[in-house]
C-alpha cells in the first residue's frame, strides 16, 4: 500500500508539491491539514481517543477528526471523509477558520501545519473505527478546558493548540450572536 501523501503549501495556503506524510512530519515540511469539532445540540464537543496502536500520541483525547486533505479534495470533502471513516457518520461541515502550528513529537517528528478547522453538528452515537478510535466522549467546551489545564498530558500536542483558537472562536461567536 503506498503511504499516503500531504500537500505541502506555502503560508498562504497555495500548494507547492505533495511529500509522503512520514517524510513531511520527519523534515518538519508546512502542509494542508484539517481538524473537525462535532457539536451536539447540548452544546457538547465529541472528542476522541486515539487508538492504542498509532505511532504518535496513542491513547490521548483529541477532536471529533483530524487528519489531511488529498489533492484535488476541498477541505469540507477531507473532513466529510475522514469523519466517516474513523467515526461512522459523516455532517454538514462549515470552516471557521485557519492558522498555522509547529508542535513537536517526542518521537522526533514534527507536525508543521495551516489547518484547517471545521465544525458540524451531530446527535447520534459514532460507529468509530478500531484502526483508528479507541474510545469517544461528548464534554461541554468549558470543561474541556479546565480538563486540559489539571490534565494536559491526557491531550494531543496540536488538539491543546487548536483547541484554545476554538474555544475563543465560539465564546467570541456566541457573545456576537446573542
Amino acid at each position: 500500500m503506498k503511504e499516503e501523501e500531504v500537500i505541502l503549501v506555502n503560508t498562504q495556503d497555495e500548494q507547492i508539491g505533495t511529500m509522503p506524510k512520514m517524510e513531511a512530519h520527519e523534515k518538519a515540511q508546512l502542509h494542508r491539514a484539517f481538524s473537525v469539532f462535532i457539536m451536539n445540540d447540548n452544546g457538547e464537543t465529541m472528542l476522541q481517543q486515539r487508538a492504542a496502536h498509532k505511532y504518535h500520541s496513542p491513547l490521548l483525547w483529541t477532536n471529533t477528526c483530524c487528519s489531511h486533505q488529498r489533492v484535488g479534495e476541498t477541505n469540507i470533502e477531507a473532513g466529510q471523509r475522514r469523519l466517516q471513516e474513523e467515526m461512522g457518520f459523516t455532517a454538514d461541515l462549515k470552516e471557521l477558520f485557519s492558522f498555522i502550528y509547529k508542535a513537536p513529537f517526542d518521537n522526533g517528528l514534527t507536525e508543521h501545519e495551516l489547518d484547517h478547522v471545521m465544525m458540524g453538528s451531530y446527535n447520534g452515537s459514532p460507529k468509530i473505527n478500531p484502526e483508528e478510535v479507541a474510545d469517544f466522549k461528548w464534554m461541554k467546551p468549558e470543561d474541556i478546558q479546565k480538563d486540559i489545564v489539571e490534565n494536559p498530558e491526557q491531550y494531543t500536542v496540536w488538539f491543546k493548540i487548536i483547541f484554545e483558537k476554538f474555544f475563543d472562536h465560539l465564546i467570541h461567536n456566541m457573545t456576537h450572536e446573542s
